[in-house]
């Protein structure tokens, strides 16, 4: 497999970069659901000293992604035969990842930097975790968690729709299957 996307498939360096943040993502959901919903102080504190740098990991490869899909390398060509309205909904899908994916990383640097929280998960100060509620970045960081989990799960229902009811083999230009 080339290391740049060709024609008809995406290449090496995408396809890790798309399946690493997918597993991250996934993570990041269900430990920042699970965190919100933990009344364990100590508990919370330890999901979250998980979350933050998968966070930040996240927008790493998602800035990485765009640089490379910028700079490097040109994606491949829409699926042959799709209405036109697929290929435009898949866009703006793509889109709507990224963008959300960035506002979930400020919204989370700019909850951290306002209450404290990142002194105290990571610096070792003392004292309880804040009420995040208290601090503004929090309302849009939870309507982007549930943005994203909407997104991801349009995202995995379009590939599977392609794979299993349209049979078109989707999934092997993201390296999965032939």
């Amino acid at each position: 497999m080339s290391w740049k996307s060709t024609h008809s498939r995406y290449g090496a360096i995408a396809i890790t970069i798309h399946w690493v943040s997918a597993i991250l993502i996934i993570g990041l959901v269900i430990a920042g659901f699970t965190a919100a919903n933990t009344a364990d102080p100590a508990a919370k504190a330890s999901i979250l000293r998980v979350h933050a740098p998968l966070g930040s990991a996240v927008l790493a490869l998602t800035i990485l992604r765009i640089c490379w899909w910028m700079f490097a390398d040109k994606k491949p060509a829409p699926v042959a035969g799709i209405p036109k309205f697929q290929e435009t909904a898949a866009k703006a899908v793509h889109v709507l990842l990224y963008v959300t994916i960035v506002g979930l990383a400020v919204s989370g640097i700019a909850m951290f930097a306002l209450s404290g929280a990142g002194e105290i998960l990571f610096g070792g100060a003392p004292g309880p975790l804040p009420d995040f509620w208290n601090y503004a970045p929090r309302y849009g960081h939870a309507i982007l968690a549930r943005l994203m989990a909407a997104l991801f799960f349009i995202h995995a229902g379009a590939a599977l729709y392609h794979q299993i009811v349209r049979k078109d083999r989707l999934l092997s230009r993201m390296g999965i299957g032939q």
